[in-house]
């Protein structure tokens, strides 16, 4: 009963409201004020950053030093929700995060391994099928700060991500709907309609948003099955980590020094589906074998218990 957990604090609806405003709010503007500022430094100016060309950004401040400003955004946020739950909602960091006891971190380590693999290994492939899309890009000393940054700092920015919207926005959600599809449909909604500001949206239009929606799905069908956060948070950090530093490109959100760089025109077409419809429901399956998954319906689309019920049987499972 991962949406249920909520009610371990306090679960008033104004109290998520609040805190969803308050919290994008420091996430999206306290956390970008010291981008602001060292871009007021180098180019003595805010012209590169009204105009939102991150290579303009990346040419001021270097492309690792762009990173790492744009990641502080996420750990400055991801602080001001876990002192918004605590100190607000009187909720324990773990019971944002899991039904259990404690968190699995083995889950979160076997998700991480299995996607940069497999992510790994589909980036690879094309390599080899297409080289003429790749230019080779290694250079040692960027590459190896990009990696330090990379490794400290995104799976905070994945972290905040998820724990914003799989855990706080869905706990939240969840309570005040009394369901779980409801919380399980906007957030996926919302995770996809987040990234139409990428530049990949605007270099290959609004139809990659299928893309972002149905990993949205395939996070929020994670938490919800697996009863916690921890499936979501390995598979987030290991996506975006693998796309830092194997591959760039010029239209993409992270434009850094990595071991390639894609040169080719990129278009909308097959490839975009596969992973919704062919990689995550194979992903699915084997999480499903592997941590006994069943009664999908309900867990998907059921009820949630009041909180009079919920502390009930957590006091009957006490006593046994």
């Amino acid at each position: 009963m991962y949406i249920a957990q909520a009610y371990n604090g306090l679960s008033d609806p104004w109290r998520y409201i609040l805190g969803l405003v308050a919290i994008f709010f420091v996430w999206q503007f306290i956390g970008g004020i010291p981008l602001i500022i060292a871009l007021l430094v180098e180019a003595d100016n805010l012209s590169v950053l009204g105009s939102g060309d991150m290579g303009a950004m990346a040419n001021v401040l270097g492309s690792n030093t762009l990173l790492f400003f744009m990641l502080l955004t996420f750990v400055i946020g991801l602080i001001a929700l876990f002192v918004y739950t605590i100190i607000v909602h009187k909720q324990k960091i773990t019971q944002l995060t899991t039904s259990r006891k404690k968190i699995d971190f083995k889950r979160v380590f076997f998700a991480f391994a299995i996607w940069a693999l497999v992510s790994s290994a589909f980036t690879f492939v094309d390599i080899a099928l297409s080289p003429e899309d790749y230019e080779f890009n290694f250079n040692l000393v960027p590459f190896v700060i990009l990696a330090i940054i990379s490794v400290l700092m995104i799976p905070l920015q994945t972290s905040m991500e998820e724990y914003y919207m799989r855990g706080y926005m869905m706990q939240g959600l969840g309570i005040m709907a009394k369901n779980r599809w409801v919380p399980l449909a906007v957030t996926s909604l919302l995770f996809g309609i987040m990234h139409i500001f990428n530049p990949e949206v605007a270099k290959m239009g609004y139809g990659i948003l299928v893309f972002y929606i149905g990993t949205g799905f395939f996070l929020g069908i994670l938490t919800l099955m697996d009863e916690g956060l921890e499936l979501a948070l390995g598979f987030h950090a290991a996506n975006n980590l693998t796309a830092a530093l194997l591959v760039t490109a010029d239209w993409t959100a992270f434009q850094v020094d990595s071991l390639y760089r894609d040169v080719s025109d990129p278009v909308l077409g097959w490839d975009v589906l596969v992973p919704v419809f062919v990689i995550y429901p194979i992903l699915l399956f084997v999480f499903a074998k592997k941590y006994n998954w069943s009664d999908w319906k309900e867990r998907l689309t059921g009820d949630v218990p009041s909180k009079e019920t919920f502390l009930a049987l957590n006091d009957e499972r006490t006593d046994l």
